[in-house]
């Protein structure tokens, strides 16, 4: 029986990520393929030999995202486009944009957060108490009770703790420039932060508004995936002569598509265009998923040697936001983990770390707890073959869904007109990020997914002198900042306290928002 080949030309062996002379890019399986890749050994001088079967298994050490996204949350879909809701817990703040009399207005961008019977608290403004004929400043917060809803951004309001006339009133009103008791500075300005308690309802309410949760959809597109293996019937005869088996061909096949699939999963740039199919002679769509490296919505710059008063920034960060997970797992390119290994922990016996299994996963990881919480680090090699060995990826384990609009099937038939037998396999899902505790650590410095805030972790006690627009700084030691919007001279702000630079308005106090917009 004479060999088939499905291909006319006759390429050269490609060399892998080691460099080894053993690829035959997009070729089928044939003796004579078989032999190129082999060092042009001739075909009757095939002999069987062990084979270290290992060097061809699957490892998920090799695609740890892709291992990743088969154990995350699935949900079955029918459509290759899906609205995906990255839904938190609600903002804790609104901002004012003025004052006038008991009435507040808010910014655009907060209107119809606040309602009737809503209760706040105002943390830069002292309360007052009435006491020996006049108001005295205390040391607890203005706090606020929401008489009606005015329009969109506007309320009135009464105040709990305000300025009162008398002993006996129950509560007061809002001080002002003007108020006799008032400071200079005691009194809600623009810009000042509103923080968002529970409601208060007199003895027989029930009915109250409800909150206005509007989720704004991320579209996400489902990437089909296929791989195919074309074995020709002389080989298939040969396979007790030579020192592989289709079955170990078809592992070596497989591990090449997870490997190419979990580099797609980081980095895939998402598209929706046009081809004209083979053999039905219509337009059909093809899909490219977005990657989970463009899907971070906050990321840490962060260049050079880590300290431990950075990591420990890191894990405030991380763990204290509006969205907490129950866990973290840190993907990391081989210098970012070398890093890590490298902080002189001597001084902080407090922080435990260890080598353990992650029970779900069956990963071995190096373990690292916290005040804050635990983080497990696992090296992902495919981060090193992106360029991104200094970066970082910090997941929620729990926050990550798998959109599958078909599950993963194979197929077996025979080429048509050749003596030949195709099997392949087709996959056809996306890997989303659900809520907003991921972070991206970003050891390159030169790019930022879109709609993420950027971060960095500031460790001196002086101000930047060139600061970066339109960025958060985390400020790790005391520092005295100028230009601070709505303040006149330098301003001292605390360790932890973090600020955003824009060139536009200067310092401004950040207060949790995981958006530029």
């Amino acid at each position: 029986m004479e060999e088939v080949t499905l291909t006319t030309t006759n390429p050269s062996v490609g060399t892998g990520t080691a460099g080894l002379n053993s690829q035959v890019g997009n070729q089928p399986t044939t003796v004579s393929g078989a032999a190129a890749a082999s060092g042009g050994i001739a075909p009757g001088n095939f002999i069987e030999t062990d084979i270290d079967n290992d060097l061809f298994q699957f490892s998920s050490d090799d695609t740890p995202l892709m291992n990743l996204m088969l154990k995350a949350k699935k949900v079955s879909v029918k459509s290759p486009e899906v609205d995906h809701y990255s839904i938190d817990e609600p903002g804790a703040t609104v901002t004012v944009s003025s004052v006038t009399g008991n009435k507040i207005t808010l910014i655009n961008s907060d209107k119809m957060k606040v309602h009737a019977y809503d209760t706040l608290s105002v943390p830069s403004v002292k309360g007052y108490i009435f006491k020996n004929g006049s108001n005295t400043a205390i040391s607890r917060p203005l706090q606020l009770f929401v008489v009606k809803v005015d329009d969109d951004t506007s309320f009135t309001v009464k105040a709990v703790n305000g300025v009162k006339s008398a002993e006996t009133d129950e509560y007061g009103d809002l001080p002002s420039a003007s108020s006799p008791a008032a400071s200079n500075t005691n009194y809600i300005k623009a810009g000042d932060k509103l923080t968002i308690m529970g409601n208060a309802l007199y003895e027989t309410q029930k009915e109250v508004d409800p909150d206005l949760i509007l989720p704004q959809p991320e579209r996400i597109y489902l990437q089909k995936r296929g791989m195919n293996q074309i074995v020709s019937d002389y080989f298939d005869s040969q396979r007790k002569r030579i020192p592989f088996s289709q079955a170990i061909v078809a592992e070596a096949s497989i591990r090449n598509f997870k490997v190419k699939g979990n580099r797609t999963l980081w980095i895939s740039v998402p598209a929706k265009f046009r081809v004209k199919a083979k053999k039905t002679g219509d337009m059909q769509y093809v899909y490219n998923t977005t990657g989970v490296r463009w899907q971070f919505k906050r990321e840490v710059e962060h260049t050079g040697k880590w300290t431990y008063e950075d990591f420990i920034g890191l894990a405030k960060l991380f763990y204290t936001g509006e969205d907490v997970p129950s866990s973290c797992l840190a993907l990391c390119g081989k210098n970012f983990i070398e890093n890590i290994q490298c902080i002189d922990w001597s001084k902080h016996p407090e922080v435990k770390i260890e080598v353990k299994t992650n029970e779900r996963l069956g990963w071995k990881v190096t373990a690292i707890t916290t005040v804050f919480g635990e983080f497990q680090f696992k090296r992902e090699p495919t981060l090193d073959r992106l360029g991104y060995e200094n970066c970082a990826a910090l997941l929620g384990e729990d926050r990550l869904v798998h959109y599958q609009r078909t599950t993963e099937h194979s197929f077996n038939e025979k080429v048509e007109g050749e003596e030949a037998t195709r099997s392949g396999l087709i996959v056809w899902d996306a890997l989303a990020l659900k809520g907003s505790c991921h972070i991206w650590v970003d050891g390159k410095g030169d790019e930022t997914a879109p709609d993420a805030t950027e971060f960095i972790l500031y460790n001196d006690d002086t101000e930047p002198a060139s600061p970066k627009d339109n960025t958060v700084y985390c400020f790790i030691q005391a520092v005295s900042l100028s230009a601070i919007e709505g303040k006149s001279g330098a301003i001292n702000v605390k360790e932890g306290e973090m600020y955003k630079y824009t060139t536009a308005a200067g310092w401004t106090k950040y207060n949790g928002n995981i958006s530029a917009q």
